[in-house]
């Protein structure tokens, strides 16, 4: 027998309700927030996210699904392909590539598959989805504001509510700029040496290749080593500091509770500035339930022009392990069941299925060779409330018997009122 390989599963109804559910409540969240979808490849140039992401990363050294595209004829060129692992770049790639700063402020949402070879484990998958957005423009659009980042985390906010998810912890941080990480990187390093080699092996990698990449370390024997090593809310500049108050006191404002951790950092080389991470206690040691931040120099290092920018991702497999409600709660059932009677009888109960369901009302067809017994039991097991009779005598007269399986009650009803009589009822 042939399975789904390794990191892989199949969604399946009733659960797929849940992730319906997810994504319409996400869908009319952005829209009141005024964000609008985009819809990217799911492989890029290699390239794109070795430059976006960063080489030493974990993501675009261990963990990307890469392969050669070879041309068709012999004059093609042949060019390094990538599953998608994250799709901040490929938005970024596509807000240069069509030009969007002509637009100024761009509100973008996503919402599909990703993919990294790592290992399994609950809420973690190698084919994974993720929901996420982006703010990107041009200088003065108002992307490069403090007041953006606040808007994007209490949307966040507003989802997490939205979806009865209740208990989560906002984690924020700065992880300064360009002009006063290098300070902190060196200072970083001279920390790092005395005790690298007692640390792990992928956090004697990283201190020589990117020290920052140190404090995603979750080696329970390293943290007590990285707790000693120096901090980046040491280092940030006037401008990186005055930025990281403004954001916090637009939060208070709002009240949106949040906690500073100046170990924040992600995972990804393009952050900068706000970094932050919403976790959820019922996801067990891997809590994080999202995250994300501002990246303004993720443009120019794709050979764009500057479009300061922040984005988030949620992983949607795992938001759905956080929910209370259950796929049998969100799910809607069949209102009815028609059980046609009689030889003949599968085009009358198809003529009144097509009636019903233009009036939305979600119907499950028999089939004339049931017996009728049978139609109720099948019913029964599909949890429909209503069975409706079309025979013969039925169809002739226009009024059809309409039975309700759990209270036994049957009545007689005009064809025109059916409609009005199961939604009602």
């Amino acid at each position: 027998m042939i399975k789904a390989p390794r990191g892989t599963r199949d969604l399946l109804p009733p659960d797929t309700a849940l992730w319906n559910f997810v994504e319409a409540a996400v869908r009319d969240v952005f829209r009141i927030y005024n964000f609008h979808e985009i819809r990217t490849p799911i492989f890029e140039s290699t390239e794109l996210f070795a430059r976006g992401v960063g080489e030493e990363t974990d993501i675009v050294s261990k963990e990307m699904y890469t392969w050669e595209d070879k041309g068709r004829a012999e004059s093609d060129k042949s060019q390094m392909l990538t599953l998608r692992p994250e799709n901040t770049a490929g938005v970024v790639r596509a807000y240069i590539e069509n030009k969007l700063w002509d637009r100024g402020l761009n509100k973008l949402f996503y919402i599909g598959p990703q993919f990294r070879r790592e290992r399994p484990q609950k809420g973690r998958y190698r084919q994974f989805y993720q929901i996420g957005a982006e703010v990107i423009g041009p200088a003065p659009s108002g992307s490069e504001s403090p007041a953006r980042d606040a808007e994007v985390l209490e949307m966040l906010a507003t989802l997490l509510d939205r979806l009865g998810i209740t208990g989560w912890t906002l984690e924020l941080n700065s992880v300064g700029c360009k002009d006063c990480r290098p300070a902190f990187n060196e200072a970083l390093r001279k920390a790092l040496e005395p005790v690298t080699a007692t640390m792990c092996a992928d956090c004697q990698r990283r201190a020589v290749t990117n020290p920052l990449r140190v404090f995603d370390c979750k080696v329970p024997a390293d943290q007590p080593i990285i707790e000693k090593l120096p901090r980046l809310s040491e280092f940030l500049d006037d401008a990186c500091r005055k930025n990281f108050v403004d954001v916090q006191e637009i939060l208070t404002a709002v009240e949106i509770p949040f906690t500073v951790n100046d170990r924040l950092v992600r995972g990804l080389d393009y952050y900068t500035r706000t970094a932050f991470e919403f976790t959820h206690g019922a996801l067990g040691a891997q809590n994080a339930i999202l995250g994300g931040g501002r990246y303004d120099g993720l443009s120019e290092a794709l050979g764009g022009p500057p479009a300061p920018g922040i984005g988030f991702a949620i992983g949607e497999d795992r938001l759905v392990m956080s929910l209370t409600q259950s796929a049998e709660s969100v799910l809607r059932k069949p209102d009815v069941y028609i059980a046609p009677l009689g030889v003949g009888m599968n085009r009358e109960a198809a003529r009144l299925a097509r009636e019903l369901r233009r009036h939305d009302v979600i119907v499950e067809l028999g089939d004339e060779s049931f017996r009728l017994k049978k139609a109720f039991e099948t019913a029964s097991k599909a949890s429909i409330r209503y069975v409706l009779i079309a025979g013969e005598n039925e169809a002739q007269s226009g009024a059809f018997t309409l039975k309700n399986i759990e209270s036994g009650e049957q009545i007689s009803v005009a064809r025109a009122e059916l409609a009005e009589r199961i939604r009602k009822r």
